[in-house]
């Protein structure tokens, strides 16, 4: 239907989580049309990404300098530390006002299905920046699936014992009613109540 390269650039585009044919295609017509200036830095940006990501040697998360701002940051409790899985998660946790602590960036989670082994995850450097700063407080942030609880379960069994380790509470969302919520979900509600 439509010439190679086109197709090839559709194809792509829906590689990425979330993106089907249409979209797709609306991306690469959005990108034909900006034209040929455009699609050179965009094509520059794409190039050289690889080149100009740095990973902050604390939090594992991106950075333009050595540090991120987040650990650079000297108002923030470095004692306290947010696992997450990945970097896009610090930005709704910011957006909340009230932490005030660093973050961590496991980059994925335990998944023997897909491959992905401890050593191919952040844990190593959590583990060696826990012993470098006097840490206090862990808190879990990742997602509560198998995938995601067996992560946590097995952090938890390489961490200090004089670590205090929590993690979000789970339950019903805001604005939520019990008829629809499914029983796991109530039983964490419940466990984590206040």
């Amino acid at each position: 239907m439509f010439n190679k390269a086109i197709q090839e650039l559709i194809n792509h585009f829906k590689k990425l989580p979330g993106i089907g044919e249409i979209n797709a295609q609306r991306f690469v017509f959005s990108v034909i049309k900006k034209g040929s200036d455009e699609q050179k830095k965009f094509g520059e940006c794409l190039l050289n990404l690889d080149k100009n990501i740095n990973y902050c040697p604390l939090c594992q998360g991106f950075s333009d300098h050595d540090l991120c701002e987040i650990c650079n940051n000297k108002k923030r409790n470095s004692q306290q530390i947010c696992v997450i899985e990945n970097v896009f998660e610090i930005i709704p946790m910011e957006k909340t006002g009230i932490y005030t602590g660093v973050y961590h960036v496991l980059h994925g989670v335990l998944s023997p299905i897909d491959g992905i082994k401890p050593e191919d995850l952040k844990i190593k450097e959590l583990l060696e920046r826990i012993k470098k700063h006097s840490c206090t407080e862990i808190i879990f942030a990742l997602s509560t699936t198998l995938e995601g609880e067996a992560t946590v379960h097995y952090i938890k069994n390489l961490l200090p014992s004089h670590i205090k380790i929590t993690h979000l509470a789970r339950g019903l969302p805001t604005g939520a009613s019990l008829e629809y919520a499914d029983e796991i979900t109530l039983r964490q509600a419940l466990n984590d109540r206040k």
